[in-house]
Parts: structure tokens; C-alpha cells; sequence
């Protein structure tokens, strides 16, 4: 949790004031993060994908590149790095096909006072 805080940490606090997870167990010491963050953590219901359909389709993306049975520990952290940047530079439909670092950018400037 350590280092998604370091990640997350420099971000204005109303861009990180909100985490939304599943129940999978990547994420069981929430609380940490809670706390190192400042957050409110919310969690979708079991078997309800519905919940985060944005979360859903990302995960179709990454299965492009890394087929689910993929052991990611085997994965470099400079190859998951590049993926997660080609992902964020894709335009994409629900976006008005801009991309979703465009979109994080602006949303980021529009809510900061920065234009």
C-alpha cells in the first residue's frame, strides 16, 4: 500500500478523496490506504460488475496484452509501465475520443483553478 500512496499522495486531495474497489484481495489493508491518503474507500457488491463498467472494459484492454492466466510477479515493472502508458494515451469512445491522460489533465486543471 506503501507505494500507491507515494503514487497517489502528490495528486490534489479532491482528485484521490474516493476509491472505489472490488473484493478482490489485492486491496484487503484498505484501511491503510484510507488513512495514508486522507480517502474514503467504497466497494462494489460481489458479482456486480455493472458497478464499474469503466473498470470492466480496462480489464478487456489489459487481457489484449496479458492473457488472464499471465503471472504478473513475472513481469517487469518497466513492461507494466509501458502498457499502462499506451493504455492512457488510446483514445477512447466514452471520451469523445480523447484519451484518458487528456481527460485526467483537464478534469485536473478545471477542478485545481488552472487553465
Amino acid at each position: 500500500m506503501d507505494n500507491l500512496i507515494n503514487l497517489l499522495s502528490p495528486l490534489p486531495w479532491h482528485a484521490r478523496q474516493s476509491l472505489t474497489f472490488d473484493r478482490g484481495l489485492e486491496f484487503v489493508s484498505w484501511r491503510e490506504l484510507e488513512k495514508g491518503l486522507g480517502a474514503q474507500a467504497w466497494f462494489c457488491d460481489p458479482q456486480a460488475p455493472w458497478q464499474k463498467p469503466t473498470v470492466e472494459n480496462t480489464n478487456r484492454r489489459v487481457r489484449r496484452w496479458l492473457p488472464r492466466d499471465t503471472i504478473l510477479l513475472a513481469i517487469e515493472q518497466k513492461e507494466l509501465l509501458g502498457l499502462a502508458q499506451r493504455m492512457n494515451a488510446t483514445p477512447r469512445k466514452c471520451l469523445g475520443y480523447r484519451t484518458p491522460a487528456e481527460v485526467f489533465r483537464e478534469e485536473l486543471a478545471k477542478t485545481s483553478g488552472v487553465q
